[in-house]
């Protein structure tokens, strides 16, 4: 018999890395295009909201799906971190789910794709911090066997998000396409 090559412990597998550059290229599709071409929107789609959670002048209060929305979706980013680098301290995971929000948000604005919210970047890195807890809790649970199991229920998740991505790029089946432009579909109202 031949053996498996096994990446050493603490050493991140190939796999685990390749789910997170896919999952960061859907994030970003997500959150800076809203599931539609790459484009830049006009000036007037900018807008910029520094306060949390409340209306100000330029955008309305951060409407309560899209808060536990934001928290969702960074959920995976501290997973990954938490098998790609076990070893950081919470507040590093937190600080690079904050600073890839930002990012993001960032990218929103300049490219006039979006509201770019405080609120978006508070709420990413909460869903971070807890994405990597829960996988910190896991593999202290499970041992040796949290790694495989987590990289198979985030195989699963992108798989599955993959697919949601094709209907939306192909449209429904037997149906027409969904119109695209800037607007049209996205987590912003």
């Amino acid at each position: 018999m031949t053996a498996v090559a096994r990446p050493a412990a603490g050493v991140p597998s190939a796999l685990t890395a390749t789910l997170f550059a896919v999952y960061l290229a859907v994030l970003t599709w997500l959150v800076v295009f809203k599931l539609q071409l790459p484009h830049i929107g006009p000036d007037s789609a900018r807008a910029l909201k520094l306060i949390p959670f409340v209306a100000t002048s330029s955008a309305g209060a951060s409407a309560t799906w899209e808060v536990l929305a934001n928290i969702v979706v960074f959920v995976p980013f501290g997973v990954y971190l938490g098998l790609l680098v076990p070893s950081w301290p919470w507040w590093k995971a937190a600080g690079a789910a904050a600073g890839a929000s930002a990012a993001l948000e960032v990218a929103q604005f300049v490219l006039a794709t979006g509201k770019t919210d405080v609120t978006d970047i508070l709420m990413n890195a909460a869903g971070g911090l807890a994405g990597f807890g829960l996988a910190l809790v896991t593999r202290r649970a499970f041992a040796g066997r949290a790694a495989g199991a987590l990289t198979g229920v985030l195989t699963m998740g992108t798989v599955l998000v993959l697919l949601a991505a094709a209907t939306v790029v192909l449209g429904p089946p037997g149906g027409t396409a969904p119109p695209r432009g800037p607007g049209v579909i996205g987590i912003h109202p």
